[in-house]
């Protein structure tokens, strides 16, 4: 990590991480800064600690106190409920009120920073100490930064247009009167009207003494008078909670992210005396904010020329030179981010010996780079249907996190999943997070944890806006299950550095000069300039990636044996797609690259400009370096006019990729890390349909084994030498996943053992006796059947008990024999490409399954292939199974009314509109089958894994 300012010693030699990922994130002691480690241990040490992993990879969760209106009791038995689930940290973030003041049942709302919050802050910090639990804690309530602390000259700022036609034959004209908080800027004249004007007539103009306008005369046709002003956005903080309501912060002014810090930050380390390991940014979404009182100063110093008399070309066309003074606004805006809020922001974490956790990225325009003023990189999701293979933040993020030597990033993780609060499954948990981990995240935030009082009717309280984790869901007994599942893959995917062949630079020039007052996404603007086709079909052929930007190229990239040496990662391949504005000292460190044997690949057009206005002199700087890299006929450069197949052909004549798939699918994706020991490939089929393909991967003279996820197993792999590497056959289950990795230990074969002829499978599909949790009567099921077709059951909530006596036949018992339970073939559903994220996929246990064997526990069963592995657990003669089997907590909602608000609303306005309660019906639920013991042969094929 390059840090800004002088390094705090009590960074330096603490806590590095190693391969077992030991004491980085522990909360004993002081909070350790990630370094990036080589990767050094053996594959034996590897594989027990793949089996066993360290705490500090387990999945994290936010923790919403609702008011806050907590009690050390009720927040003492969540952490154990978390620490229970194998959840290994959370993030408190306090947010609006779910309850009106009732002390006699214990419900109090504390204002928040109060001495009865701050209170509970400290007894969760040493309960969460004693568990070995991580604590981050959000500065401030909700989200972007503010509150009541933030005065009107410390709050978000942003620049208007008021435009006011002029009266034909007017010689004066006044000014309009200004809103509180607003300033004037600047005032002018220019043909057009109030819907459309030309800036290129934009004539500036002093406002008299009386505070009138006086207008030339002209004969042109319709005037408008453009009247500059800068005031308050006005915008509020998100979801606050009580006491904790105010203005949004100015983002580009130290003095109030110094407030915010002095009075937030300061008492919530205070009360946790020292255990917090991170303190978090969440979303930066300052709407409007595009101005600042000191701006057109710190523009003029930074740019050179004075803004004011340009200011209509913000809003309007004023010729060829609009794009380059939109631009200078725009990265004016972006540095004064880093230098005004994020910069202090880590300084001061440094000072209270804790780290920064961010999310840089949205409004205002925090470019990838500003991720170096971060010590805990974070993306979310980028798309809500989960395209994990366009621009999201979360390879954004990771992005980062390569370049800068940060081991971990993590990710707000199911956020809007499945739309409705309690209606995730385990299965739409797993099936999103593999798509984070496909993108380079290797820490789940889970997004999140709703706190709930006793009393509260079920399934509890919830956020508006996001999936519940907690043990309200039924089908929670799975949770320790889904959670090993993504400790195991979290701790893999930290080993060693990551391995993309492709650093895609990105178009930000181009994307800050199509920046606009009031919508400064400079992350969006982005995704729009890449267009959605490369990254797709990057991915599609078999290359990994990630981003860079002319910061990173400048400070953090170096040039070495036709390699770009980023951070840890060494890229044979740099993409320019689409730019037209770059540096001339990109260039020359691209020009270096490509001249020492790396491959350029520039796509659609060539750079011909260089960013910001006067910069003739460097444009034709640019236009010579273009033409010496792309153009002469001994150009190193290449350029592809168009991304669809030629790119691809071109790539891969000058590289192989580093897995190729035959047949080809988008659907299937993978991530590449590098040890010392093995070469690690996580591979997951993002569709909810089986997919079937040969898989090479780049790899020579080494020996594929499947590490199971769930189960820790370690098997070898069959792999047929291939001139291209090594080829494997995959049969992905819908929504499957699997890590392979090679090593240079020969596994050795499972005994070879089979039986003269297999038996046959069993049905079991009969005959139950069911036993519903908190009803005393059974329920006989001849024919298994969903709860809701159950009288009395429809809207039942809850966990029931399948029991069944059978004899095993002795077939099943003989070696080389593996008896599996088989629940049943999963439904496909049409997939949801314009909403929230959800598994598209009906399994035949709705929503999860605990299988006990003469009672020993088995496994739990919750995605596809939706079978187990019993054998070790049967015996001669009768056997007795007890499948205990939990829904969603959807059907209980179904049956009673929806929340009443009113009184809330009345008392502390409406700081949220509950989400998705169109969508609570009454679900399927239970175990639907067919269920049969089906006779398998130990394998070594992947299939079986």
């Amino acid at each position: 990590m390059q840090f800004q300012n002088p390094k705090p010693t009590w960074l330096t030699g603490l806590g590095l991480l190693t391969l077992t990922g030991i004491g980085v994130l522990g909360i004993g002691g002081p909070p350790a800064k990630f370094a990036q480690t080589p990767g050094s241990a053996d594959i034996s040490t590897l594989q027990r600690d793949f089996q066993n992993p360290p705490d500090d990879s387990k999945i994290m969760v936010r923790w919403w106190w609702f008011g806050p209106a907590v009690t050390t009791q009720e927040l003492e038995k969540e952490l154990h409920e978390m620490k229970d689930a194998g959840i290994g940290g959370f993030e408190v973030q306090p947010v609006y009120p779910l309850t009106l003041d009732d002390p006699i049942k214990g419900l109090v709302n504390f204002r928040y920073l109060s001495p009865e919050f701050l209170n509970a802050v400290s007894d969760v910090a040493h309960t969460a100490t004693q568990l070995s639990l991580r604590m981050d804690m959000t500065m401030g309530s909700g989200w972007p930064f503010g509150g009541p602390q933030i005065t009107p000259e410390l709050a978000a700022e942003g620049l208007t247009c008021i435009r006011i036609p002029i009266p034909e034959g007017a010689r004066t004209i006044a000014g309009p009167s200004l809103k509180e908080g607003q300033r004037f800027l600047a005032a002018f004249v220019a043909s057009g009207d109030a819907s459309h004007y030309d800036s290129q007539t934009a004539r500036q103009i002093a406002p008299q003494m009386d505070g009138t306008f006086e207008i030339p005369p002209s004969s042109a046709g319709p005037r408008v008078l453009l009247f500059l002003v800068a005031g308050l956005t006005g915008q509020q903080v998100k979801r606050a909670a009580v006491g904790a309501e105010g203005n949004v912060l100015d983002h580009y002014s130290r003095a109030a992210i110094e407030k915010h810090l002095d009075t937030v930050g300061g008492p919530l380390e205070q009360a946790a005396e020292g255990k917090i390991r991170a303190m978090f940014c969440d979303s930066l979404e300052v709407y409007g904010a595009d101005w600042t009182g000191d701006f057109r100063n710190e523009f003029k110093r930074r740019r050179g020329y004075d803004l004011t008399p340009l200011l209509p070309a913000l809003f309007d066309n004023a010729g060829a030179q609009t794009a380059a003074i939109r631009h200078d606004w725009a990265q004016t805006l972006s540095e004064l981010l880093n230098e005004k809020f994020l910069e202090p922001f880590q300084a001061w974490c440094h000072a209270h010996r804790v780290l920064a956790r961010v999310q840089a990225y949205g409004t205002p325009p925090a470019q990838l780079s500003s991720y170096r003023f971060v010590d805990l990189p974070e993306g979310e999701q980028g798309d809500e249907a989960g395209h994990w293979n366009h621009f999201t933040a979360s390879r954004w993020a990771s992005s980062a996190s390569h370049a800068y030597g940060v081991p971990v990033t993590s990710a707000e993780t199911w956020t809007w999943l499945h739309t409705l609060s309690f209606r995730a499954t385990p299965l739409d948990f797993k099936a999103y997070a593999d798509q984070y981990f496909l993108e380079g995240i290797n820490q789940i935030v889970g997004h999140g944890w709703p706190y709930s009082p006793p009393g509260v009717p079920e399934p509890g309280w919830h956020f508006y806006a996001a999936t519940a984790l907690n043990p309200h869901n039924p089908w929670w007994f799975a949770m320790p299950d889904l959670a090993l599942y993504l400790q195991r893959a979290s701790f893999m995917l930290r080993q060693g550095r990551p391995a993309n062949d492709i650093a895609v630079y990105l178009p930000t020039h181009d994307a800050l000069a199509a920046l606009t007052p009031a919508h400064t996404n400079l992350w969006d603007s982005i995704w729009k300039q890449l267009g959605p086709d490369i990254l797709p079909s990057l991915l599609e052929a078999g290359y990994g990636l990630d981003f860079i930007d002319d910061e990173i190229l400048a400070h953090n990239a170096r040039v070495g044996n036709g390699k770009l040496v980023i951070g840890s990662q060494e890229f044979p391949i740099v993409v320019m797609p689409g730019i037209e504005r770059t540096t001339p000292e990109t260039l020359a460190k691209l020009a270096e690259f490509a001249q020492s044997g790396g491959i350029l690949v520039a796509t659609r057009r060539l750079p011909s400009l260089a960013p910001g206005f006067h910069q003739e002199s460097q444009t034709a700087e640019i236009a010579r370096q273009v033409d010496e890299l792309f153009n002469k006929p001994s150009a190193p450069g290449h350029y592809v006019p168009t991304e669809d197949q030629s790119l691809e052909n071109e790539l891969t004549r000058l590289h192989l990729p580093d897995v190729a798939f035959s047949p080809r699918s988008q659907e299937i994706g993978f991530i590449h890390r590098h040890t010392d020991a093995a070469e690690i490939y996580f591979l997951a089929n993002t569709s909810n349909h089986r997919l079937q393909t040969t898989a090479t991967f780049r790899v020579s003279g080494k020996h594929a084994e499947w590490w199971n996820l769930f189960t820790g197993e370690v098997t070898p792999a069959q792999s047929a030498p291939d001139s291209q590497g090594a080829a494997l056959k995959l049969d992905l289950e819908p929504y499957g996943s699997r890590l392979l990795v090679f090593t240079n230990r020969k596994t050795p074969e499972p005994p070879g053992l089979k039986p003269a002829q297999l038996p046959e499978p069993l049905d079991m599909s009969r005959e139950w006796q069911v036993t519903f949790e908190g009803r005393e009567e059974e329920t006989s099921m001849d024919a298994l059947r969903s709860w809701t077709e159950v009288e009395g059951i429809k809207f039942f909530s809850g966990r029931a008990t399948y029991m069944k006596k059978f004899f095993a036949p002795p077939p099943f018992l003989q070696k080389g024999i593996h008896a599996v339970l088989n629940f049943g073939e999963p439904t496909a559903l049409p997939e949801n490409p314009k909403g929230h994220y959800q598994a598209a996929l009906d399994g035949p246990v709705r929503e999860a399954a605990e299988v006990f064997v003469n009672g020993r526990r088995a496994g739990a069963v919750w995605h596809p292939p939706y079978e187990l592995d019993v054998t070790d657990y049967l015996r001669p003669g009768e056997n007795e199974l007890r499948i205990v089997v939990g829904n969603t907590a959807v059907n209980e909602m179904a049956g009673g009314p929806l929340p009443d608000r009113k009184q809330l609303t009345a008392r502390y306005g409406e700081r949220f509109v509950d989400q998705g309660n169109n969508l609570i019906e009454a679900l399927p639920s239970g175990l639907l089958g067919p269920i049969r013991l089906l006779p398998r042969i130990q394998a070594t094929d992947e299939a079986d894994q």
